[in-house]
This record gives C-alpha cells, sequence and structure tokens, in this order.
C-alpha cells in the first residue's frame, strides 16, 4: 500500500524562524512553502521535509532526520564552517573521525 509512497521526515521546532534560517541558509534547502513560520517545507533531492512548531519541540532525544550525502566529511566540514556543532557520543563500537561517528564501515 505505502511500498512506493515517498516518506517526508517531519521535524518539530520551537522557533519558526530560526528554523527557516538554519534549513535554508545553513543546510542550503530550498523553501518549498511556508505559512508565516509555523509550517515550512523545504525541498531535500527528491523528498521534502516539513518543519513545524511545537511547543514539545526539542524533547525527542533521538535522531528526526537523516541526509544522504556523497562526502561526509566534506559535508561536516561545511557545516562547522557555518558555525554547526556536531554532538559527541560514546557508544560501544564508534569510532570518531573528527565530528563524524563512524559504525563499522558507516
Amino acid at each position: 500500500m505505502l511500498k512506493d509512497a515517498e516518506a517526508i521526515a517531519t521535524i518539530a521546532v520551537k522557533d519558526g524562524a530560526a528554523a527557516k534560517h538554519f534549513y535554508g541558509e545553513i543546510l542550503g534547502l530550498e523553501t518549498e512553502s511556508n505559512d508565516q513560520h509555523e509550517v515550512l517545507t523545504f525541498k531535500c533531492g527528491n523528498s521534502k521535509l516539513i518543519v513545524y512548531r511545537s511547543q514539545y519541540a526539542g524533547t525527542n532525544q533521538a535522531t528526526t532526520a537523516n541526509f544522504a550525502v556523497d562526502d561526509v566529511t566534506a559535508e561536516v566540514a561545511a557545516l562547522e564552517a557555518k558555525g554547526v556543532k556536531f554532538e559527541r557520543y560514546e557508544m560501544p563500537g564508534v569510532k570518531h573521525e573528527g565530528s563524524v561517528h563512524v559504525f563499522g564501515g558507516v
């Protein structure tokens, strides 16, 4: 039924203007539509990313979105140059290459 449907990541944020700046200016995603910072839709490759303002934003302590890129190290360096700070997690089996966490060959 949904096996051929495109999945859309949906992320709750506290501040719509800050989210528009981060996803649009820092990550470079193209704004597809917006509702005055309440709901923003960004074009991301062949998919979409929906960002909406919510009082519950920031309560999820898990990954909310992943981006497939050709060169992770280069993307991380470009984002760090724009002021993005990456978290560092100490986990069994994880090796750190700069700000990139390496799990086996991934």
